[in-house]
């Protein structure tokens, strides 16, 4: 095994539009494979109703949070265990990879202790109907109770990512998403548990990656940083390292759960609840699409961070155009599927009688949301260039002007100031996009240039 990691930090500093390639499929598998998380949940509490179905679309984006805390930090670590590689510095490395799992568990068991009492609160808050808070409540309870598992999780994988091992982590991937598909069905309606045993199918399904991630990393020993607890030694310089790409990662993420936050209260003013299970079960799918993105877009921080520590700007860009350009070519190829099946994917979600009256405002969803996808990638692959260069607060910035100011804002003008319903927020959810994804991809092109200037033809 110590010999195909060697590999793997080998293709991580050769050619790089072939690193993008082989790191990035593993993780493009991983990352759609993963996403039936979501998916999964959302097929199978279809058939406990449309209160239930608004119940988890409530809840999705404080799991993004979740999510958006633990990827971030993951991002921090995996970008500084890459530009330390492409440095050669196999210590700083090491210290990289500890210090990221450290600052991870402690803010996963802080966010547990901060949310939890204020989740009744933040549900009501959006206007939810009392039975749907009561539902949401009870589902949250339990994911929000095993944060810092899913916070280690993800950061696992980050240090396996930031090494150039991404087989490993769509291993993990794979098993969470294998068993969760079967323990849905299972803890929900064979056990009884209604929509409280989605979230606990969620829960032991993460648990066990967690423990396959703990065989590797601590039993095993055989990745190419080492992590030695007893050794350790906090390194000040080494977190703010690390943090300056994690915080603005994190906070990128959650700019996109805020997005769907404000978005949400949004589609309950212009189409009510039945809007909410309309918009988060089209947005399950849509999301679905840019999962190859997300597995693109590791690959380039990956090698953009180690082509940066090397000083090799040329490569740098090679591997930056080349991933927006692969992941352009996908995101058509999944707009043309998805307006071909909608019928088939309303299906999915309203083939109960509770939920069979949104069957076809679902169909319009698809087939006006699925026009977000084309311009992600300039927006996404952007950001994490500027993730793997460490500088994480422009990823911030274009994240945030893409989904809060752009989507959110262009969302309320043409859905309520308009007065155009359900299909303005659509129109407004696209367009913000699209004029979201053009800046960030001028200004990723204008911070290249300004590398090459700075850095010249140097290589190390």
């Amino acid at each position: 095994m110590a010999e195909e990691l060697n590999r793997g930090v080998k293709t991580l500093l050769g050619d790089p539009k072939r690193a993008v390639l082989k790191l990035s499929g593993p993780m493009i598998i991983g990352m759609l494979v993963q996403s039936l998380y979501n998916i999964t949940d959302g097929i199978w509490v279809a058939g406990l109703g449309s209160d239930a179905l608004a119940a988890i679309g409530l809840f999705f984006p404080l799991f993004m949070v979740i999510i958006s805390l633990a990827a971030g930090i993951g991002v921090g670590g995996s970008s500084t265990i890459s530009r330390k590689i492409g440095a050669r510095d196999k210590n700083m490395a090491d210290s990289a990879a500890i210090h990221t799992i450290v600052i991870g568990i402690i803010a996963g068991i802080l966010f547990t202790c901060i949310m939890l009492p204020f989740l009744r609160g933040i549900f009501i808050s959006i206007g939810a109907k009392e039975n749907v808070v009561q539902l949401v409540v009870r589902y949250a309870r339990v994911l929000v109770c095993g944060s810092v598992i899913l916070v280690f999780t993800n950061i696992a994988m980050g240090v396996l990512r930031g090494e150039g091992d991404t087989k490993r982590a769509m291993y993990a991937m794979l098993l969470g998403a294998g068993l969760n598909i079967i323990l849905d069905p299972l803890f929900i309606y064979k056990l009884k548990m209604g929509i409280v045993g989605a979230a606990w199918a969620t829960l032991t399904s993460i648990s066990v990656t967690s423990v396959l991630m703990i065989f590797w990393i601590f039993i095993k020993k055989n990745t190419y940083v080492n992590i030695r607890f007893k050794t350790f030694k906090f390194n000040k310089k080494m977190a703010k390292e690390i943090l300056r790409v994690g915080i603005p990662s994190s906070f990128a993420q959650f700019s996109m759960s805020l997005a769907m936050f404000l978005l949400n209260i949004i589609i309950v003013k212009v189409a009510g609840t039945d809007g909410i299970a309309i918009f988060t079960s089209a947005w399950r799918i849509i999301t679905l699409g840019t999962m190859p993105l997300i597995g693109i877009a590791m690959g380039v921080t990956a090698v953009t961070g180690a082509a940066y520590g090397a000083r090799n700007i040329d490569k740098l860009k090679v591997a930056y155009l080349f991933g927006i350009k692969l992941g352009f070519i996908i995101e058509l190829g999944i707009v043309t599927l998805i307006i071909i099946l909608a019928p088939q994917l309303s299906y999915l979600f309203t083939y109960s009688k509770g939920a069979a009256h949104i069957s076809v405002d679902l169909i319009k969803a698809f087939r006006w949301l699925v026009w977000f996808l084309p311009s992600v990638p300039f927006g996404m692959l952007t950001s994490a260039m500027f993730q793997g260069i460490g500088q994480g607060e422009k990823s911030l910035a274009t994240s945030i002007f893409r989904t809060i100011i752009m989507q959110v804002f262009l969302s309320y003008f043409f859905g309520i100031f308009l007065r155009l319903g359900i299909i303005g927020a659509w129109c407004g959810i696209v367009l913000g996009n699209v004029i979201g994804a053009a800046v960030a991809f001028m200004w990723g092109s204008f911070t290249v240039k300004r590398l090459k200037r700075r850095f010249g033809g140097q290589k190390k």
